[in-house]
């Protein structure tokens, strides 16, 4: 993603940059540091079993598996733009960002967030074609289809995402170039423009705002819907399987990340700006690596794959 066209006013230049000042206050923060490593590490895992064992099964290829993976390149993605570049900046006290490399990183870091709220709903709508019209499944929700709806959820969070960062690097930035926090967010970016930021706060709430409340309903949606066709049909097992699956996909939901960083976000509820900033990291960083667990990795049939594949492994090794 090029940014050269949001410096066309003159205000700005490419030898000047950013300098990331977050936990500077912050007792032990390696500690931090070492703890989204985990994070970090755990979710690569995870994600990259789950993408294999789906691709090494053509039985797993189906529009429901191609949400999962779908999921799973953004929470991969979602964590590698925020957690890598944080070592450095933090550890090594390297914390200069340049205005390319800042305002890039801060689209994609909301790119994949916003993607992580809209991959949620696209699973939401695949269970409840399956459970509503069980029968129908196959013709409603073929793999062409899911991947159509797939390449539309990208397409529109780019046009949602690009307009507001581009609108952020177009500002003249002639005062302090220190943001706090621990990488490019929009928000303490553009707040350090010295010029009417009126706009650009307003854009950044609506677009906040859509990602956040639009999934969420629908997916809230869905669950009422598979709630009310799972009691009528199913029998006292089958509705507390479905109950217990749905009320621990919907806990997940709220702790999404766009809706945590905006709660967190309108709600001082830590005075320290750096506790506060690690806590929303940590907040933020940990759906991507529950997403697989959650999802898939517990399901009987991906852990039987999983033993099928390590067993084929060993075999081999022998």
């Amino acid at each position: 993603m090029n940014f050269s066209v949001a410096f066309s006013n003159g205000t700005n230049s490419f030898n000047d940059g950013f300098y990331l000042t977050a936990f500077r206050t912050l007792a032990n923060k390696n500690y931090l540091i070492l703890a989204l490593a985990i994070i970090y590490i755990v979710t690569l895992l995870g994600n990259l079993v789950l993408l294999t064992v789906i691709l090494m099964n053509s039985s797993l290829q189906n529009p429901k598996y191609l949400a999962v993976c779908n999921l799973a390149i953004v929470d991969i993605s979602m964590n590698s733009v925020i957690i890598p570049q944080m070592v450095p900046a933090f550890v090594f006290n390297q914390n200069y960002v340049s205005f390319k490399a800042c305002f890039s990183q801060m689209f994609f870091m909301h790119f994949f967030g916003d993607m992580e709220s809209f991959s949620l709903a696209l699973l939401a709508y695949d269970r409840l074609i399956a459970i509503c019209w069980p029968l129908r499944y196959s013709i409603i929700n073929t793999n062409l289809r899911m991947l159509l709806i797939i390449a539309g959820i990208w397409s529109l969070v780019i046009l949602l995402e690009i307009f507001p960062v581009i609108f952020a690097a177009r500002l003249p930035y002639c005062g302090s170039r220190n943001v706090n926090s621990c990488c490019c967010e929009l928000s303490p970016v553009y707040r350090l423009a010295c010029s009417d930021i009126s706009y650009n706060r307003q854009l950044a709430t609506a677009k906040t705002l859509t990602v956040l409340l639009g999934p969420l309903s629908f997916i809230i949606f869905t669950y009422v819907i598979v709630v009310v066709a799972v009691k009528r049909i199913a029998s006292v097992s089958q509705r507390w399987k479905a109950f217990h699956t749905c009320l621990t996909h919907l806990l997940l939901v709220l702790y999404m990340p766009v809706m945590v960083a905006y709660v967190l976000g309108n709600l001082p509820l830590i005075g320290n700006v750096d506790l506060f900033t690690a806590i929303l990291t940590i907040s933020v960083t940990v759906p991507p690596m529950l997403n697989p667990i959650i999802y898939s990795l517990k399901t009987d049939e991906i852990r039987d794959k999983i033993v099928k594949l390590l067993g084929k492994t060993k075999v081999a090794n022998g």
